[in-house]
């Protein structure tokens, strides 16, 4: 099953999540409709100026189930569904941020020197680079507990929170595993859904919220003859606890049959993502095996407990309602031969040195020749040697599906980073420097004008960053410009409102400096802008026919930036139009095709459904490779692309890797 059948799988269970809501309320209104007729019989037995009925308790109970009882409980009833899981929803529009706030979550500092931290946030970055996603911020918990959980609505906005005790008693392999389980649930949707769970399910709990207030209160009223308020109150409250104990068991259920065969599918993705099934084995076998296990001691922890990596709390029906699958199942899943003991974790050393760049191509088969040296070499994107046709197809088959060669090339990527650009992109100031500095152009009357609007709009420190950093950004390879942005996200992230306004602005100037918009300054300004700004309103999908013009922009565009003749591009172009459902596609003029068209396409494609994905991207594959290569800056545009229309693409290896027969499931 690939990333695009994933993400439909997803949305489906979107809609397997509204059903069990609707029969879950359904199932609340009618305990709730025979709950309140119980108790109004048992009242009218009790209060001598209510009109004398004749029969039974149980005669006169029916009697009162009428339609008017129905449809009053029914409004109130949903009435509170309803208000809890859009007030819940509001609440939880920040994303991933929000949920590890309510988890008493601490950001951790990208340029932290604790040495802990400083490991989890290098598995991080590795694991982004290598899926081809935003590298997204870490929150840690100060819990002994090993854990760690995936949040979000969106990988833009998506944060991975681990616990005090994931930090400090996994090794780095079992860090790695644990990490590649959460980003399994960024890619596939879980993590998503996951969030839409949380505020679905809040209206169901709030109703038994609300039945505590009231019992509370009741023995502050005094009851009389002729007022028994507080026995009503009092009443009332003991059945919306009943019936929010009912609403908390079938959010429960609702939990389990919508995230536990989810689990299963992200440790096997996790094992082909490191290619090392003891790296998540073990972090489960030190879970069995440690005294505070998984149980996260945090007062939200039961409302997010499905986002968990493991069973984040305990439950009186472990097997029935767990959210979870049992940790001997999962560890048999991945080590067959398990011998069934656990492992008794103790405190890792808290070493995470630079790596080492390999620079012999023949050891780690993934740096492609020419970057043998550092990749802050000096080569050109017209210089750079190009990459070989097959690896556009390969990467879009990898996506979802990452590979541990990917991950060794983010690892050397990031180790043959300058150390001087590595550390600015950890600070939310010197970052912005960093950006700027890869906008500047190499033609010395541009380059000019952009310093001095720099100069007069841009923070002082921050221009005298810029400064420091042109020589050696000028001469970076152009295979770091993507990882580089991609580390940097982060503390672009923790600008202010105020500070990212005025550094867009500076983006704008500096693109607009010459006059013009180029494609690659338009991929950066778009990833960007993609990963840091909050997701446009979510817009209806939009039907394949309706998109021509779209489609016709987005493959003109890519074979232009790879292709100077008009005879190669058009049959560039014709190869790419080939696999499309669309017939009669045309290749625009060069001059036709504007940053602002595409900009506006890319906008519109990114509502396609997932399964139309698929054969856009294989499409773009087909325009950048038509010619035997694919150059640089085709690579670095086609990967700008699919961010933008959310679907992760690994970087492009120069050889190729057996994963077509290896994804699980």
């Amino acid at each position: 099953m690939n990333f695009f059948e994933q993400q439909e799988r997803a949305k489906r269970n979107t809609s397997k999540l509204i059903v069990l809501m609707c029969l879950a309320v359904i199932s609340l209104v009618a305990i709730s409709c025979i709950a309140v007729a119980a108790i109004l019989a048992l009242l009218g037995q009790h209060d001598p100026n209510a009109p004398a009925m004749a029969g039974s308790w149980f005669t006169q109970m029916t009697a009162l189930l009428d339609w008017h009882l129905v449809g009053t409980v029914s409004v109130l009833v949903i009435g509170v569904v309803v208000a809890g899981s859009v007030f819940k929803h509001f609440q939880l529009r920040g994303g991933g941020k929000a949920v590890a706030e309510s988890l008493n979550g601490r950001p951790i500092d990208p340029g932290t020197a604790d040495l802990e931290e400083r490991k989890i946030l290098n598995v991080v970055e590795e694991m982004a680079i290598a899926s081809g996603i935003s590298v997204p911020p870490v929150y840690v918990m100060e819990d002994e507990s090993i854990n760690a959980f995936a949040a979000g609505h969106t990988p833009q906005d998506a944060v991975i929170g681990v616990t005090r005790g994931c930090i400090r008693l996994l090794s780095r392999d079992e860090l790695q595993g644990v990490v590649a389980h959460e980003f399994s649930h960024i890619f596939h949707g879980d993590m998503s859904l996951n969030t839409k769970l949380v505020a679905t399910l809040n209206g169901i709990l709030l109703i038994g919220l609300v039945g505590y207030i009231l019992l509370r209160s009741a023995p502050f009223r005094r009851s009389n003859a002729r007022d028994n308020s507080a026995l009503i109150m009092l009443a009332i409250g003991v059945m919306l606890i009943v019936v929010g104990f009912a609403g908390t068991f079938f959010g429960n259920l609702i939990k389990s049959a919508v995230s536990r065969q989810r689990e299963f599918l992200a440790d096997a993705s996790s094992v082909q993502f490191t290619r090392n099934p003891a790296g998540i084995a073990n972090a489960l076998k030190k879970i069995g095996g440690y005294h505070a296990g998984s149980q996260v001691q945090t007062a939200n922890a039961s409302e997010y407990s499905h986002m968990f990596f493991s069973r984040a709390i305990g439950s009186a029906f472990s097997t029935f309602m767990a959210t979870h699958p049992p940790l001997e199942e999962r560890i048999r899943r991945v080590q067959p031969d398990w011998d069934g003991s656990f492992t008794t974790p103790q405190p890792e050393a808290a070493i995470e040195p630079r790596p080492e760049i390999d620079r012999s191509r023949a050891t780690l088969g993934v740096l492609h020749a020419a970057a043998a040296g550092t990749l802050a070499g000096g080569q050109s994107s017209a210089q750079a040697t190009p990459l070989p046709a097959d690896a556009s197809r390969e990467a879009i088959e990898a996506i979802g599906w990452p590979s541990a060669k990917h991950v060794a090339y983010a690892r050397q990527t990031i180790a043959a980073l300058d150390p001087e650009l590595r550390e600015a992109a950890h600070d939310p100031y010197a970052t912005r420097a960093l950006i700027y500095g890869l906008l500047l152009d190499t033609s010395d009357p541009v380059r000019s004008r952009q310093l001095a609007s720099l100069e007069q709009n841009a923070d002082p420190g921050v221009y005298r960053y810029v400064t420091n950093l042109q020589t050696k950004l000028a001469g970076l390879d152009p295979r770091a410009r993507l990882p580089l942005i991609e580390l940097a996200l982060p503390a672009l992230k923790q600008l202010s409102s105020a500070q990212y306004t005025t550094f867009k602005q500076c983006i704008g100037e500096l693109i607009m400096a010459d006059k013009q918009v180029g494609l690659m300054e338009w991929a950066l300004y778009r990833v960007v802008v993609h990963n840091i700004e909050p997701p446009p309103n979510r817009r209806d999908r939009a039907a394949l026919g309706n998109l021509r013009d779209e489609y016709q922009v987005l493959l003109s565009a890519l074979v232009h930036a790879g292709h100077m003749e008009d005879s190669q591009a058009s049959a560039a172009f014709d190869a790419a139009a080939s696999g499309l459902p669309l017939k009669g596609l045309e290749l625009l003029p060069r001059d036709a095709v504007s940053t602002a068209a595409l900009e506006s396409a890319v906008i519109r494609l990114c509502n396609v459904a997932p399964s139309d994905k698929r054969p856009l991207m294989q499409a773009l594959a087909r325009a950048v490779e038509h010619d035997g290569f694919v150059t640089i800056t085709q690579a670095e545009l086609l990967r700008a692309i699919a961010d933008s229309l959310d679907c992760p693409l690994p970087p492009l290896l120069a050889d190729g890797y057996p994963h077509q027969n290896s994804n699980p499931n």
